[in-house]
């Protein structure tokens, strides 16, 4: 079996379900937390999961994929996903990344 056939670049990026928001990590608020901007315009605190506590470090400026809660939609939310620099690549050239979600405007 070919090694480069098993590890192509070809892998999938993660698509966003149902419900579930691009944002941007514009600074974090401790305990957990952190401020999120979403591609739908809203501003929310996000927490972030046990499961990424200690596996996954968060800068700002992240990319990462936002469920808002069921209440509170317009101002809380679960991270619930985070993509890497190659992913975002991908999901600026499949085309699923908006168009009006500009990145460098965001991280600001």
């Amino acid at each position: 079996m070919d090694r480069d056939a098993s590890n192509s670049s070809e892998s999938k990026v993660r698509p966003l379900g149902e419900g579930e928001i691009l944002g941007v990590i514009i600074n974090f608020l401790g305990f957990d937390r952190a401020r999120v901007k979403c591609a739908d315009g809203n501003i929310r605190i996000c927490r972030i999961p046990g499961r990424f506590r200690k596996r996954m470090w968060f800068r700002e400026g992240d990319i990462v994929v936002v469920v808002p809660w069921d209440f509170q939609p317009e101002s809380r939310g679960d991270i619930v996903w985070m993509y890497t620099k190659s992913d975002i690549e991908k999901l600026k050239a499949e085309g699923l990344l908006p168009k009006d979600f500009d990145i460098e405007s965001l991280k600001s």
